[in-house]
């Protein structure tokens, strides 16, 4: 699972989920990428799932990059705990997703490969998601 070596804070605030992704969303690494449609929080264990269905379909053939990362702790009080008695402890991480955010990216395989890949992948997570494709913004066009 995905989560950080360490933190400045244990627990945070919830915060909200309002706007579009200002950043992360044009293709950096890969020719195809999966776009979430809507706001959400991804659990480090819904990235991991979605990672092992793409690799698995494309058989050890091109690239896969993870581009969101959970570094946001979420505290669950124990079951059957009255009330009061502060925050409760953290028990996983997420990331925060806005809408426009590419979420994974794939190279080095076919379309229809990727688009497949990132189909099976997207059923692993709590969000709408569209496949695109084009080339990386970094990339250098000769010309």
């Amino acid at each position: 699972m995905l989560m950080p070596k360490r933190v400045k804070f244990r627990r945070v605030q919830r915060g909200r989920l309002k706007g579009k992704a200002m950043r992360g969303n044009e293709l950096a690494y890969g020719q195809y990428g999966l776009v979430a449609l809507e706001p959400s929080w991804v659990t480090s264990q819904q990235i991991e799932a979605a990672r092992i269905a793409m690799t698995r379909y494309i058989r050890r053939g091109g690239n896969v990059w993870i581009k969101i990362f959970p570094d946001k702790p979420i505290t669950e009080k124990p079951a059957e705990t009255r009330m009061g008695s502060g925050k409760g402890s953290p028990e996983y991480w997420v990331a925060v997703v806005k809408p426009g955010r590419i979420m994974f990216e794939m190279g080095g395989v076919a379309e229809d490969v990727a688009r497949e890949a990132m189909r099976l992948a997207s059923h692993k997570l709590p969000i709408k998601c569209k496949f695109i494709s084009g080339t990386p913004a970094n990339q250098k066009t000769e010309g």
